[in-house]
């Protein structure tokens, strides 16, 4: 049977001799498999991570009434100083952004709090005052600035969004000079 037949071994495994992977062809595709799905594993993750940091950014802009976070400058948190060397009582800052303006006032002796819709914003606010030592007069709340009452409070700060004010709800605004 040397005219061209096939060897007695390959008939008993099924299978003729050039179809027969190689081991090291089943290995690579393995490793290339495993790969596919780390890959797929970090690039999801990512995309996760990324909604969720940029969400609390970007849902303000599709309110009705929009609402941007925009930090304060130096020059305006000096002014609310220098505005409250006079007074007494507790502040709140409505809309506080990234505290700055709550741990100002708390450094200058106030009970100051701050709402924010931000929750990102929020717990950055709670570490920086943590961070300069205010922890205790200085607190901050996610909350919808119209859902909180401000009566308890002597002091409001609304600062620099036109569209938040309204004939009833405004003590003083502040805006860069």
């Amino acid at each position: 049977m040397d005219g061209g037949g096939t060897h007695l071994a390959t008939l008993e495994e099924g299978r003729p001799p050039e179809c027969v992977p190689p081991a090291s062809l089943e290995a690579s595709s393995l490793k290339k498999s495993s790969w596919g799905a780390l890959f797929t594993g970090i690039v999801g993750g990512t995309l996760v991570a990324v909604y969720a940091v940029a969400t609390p950014f970007i849902t303000p802009a599709l309110r009705r009434i929009c609402l941007p976070f925009v930090p304060a400058t130096t020059k305006q948190i000096e002014n609310v100083v220098k505005m409250l060397q006079c007074r007494s009582g507790p502040l709140v800052d409505i809309g506080s952004g990234d505290g700055r303006i709550v741990i100002a006032a708390a450094k200058e002796g106030f009970t100051a709090v701050g709402y924010e819709l931000n929750p990102w914003l929020v717990w950055y606010s709670r570490y920086r005052a943590w961070r300069g030592g205010v922890q205790a007069s200085a607190r901050f709340y996610i909350s919808d600035l119209w859902k909180v009452t401000f009566s308890q409070y002597s002091n409001v700060v609304i600062f620099g969004v036109p569209q938040m004010v309204s004939a009833h709800s405004i003590v003083f605004i502040l805006k860069e000079e």
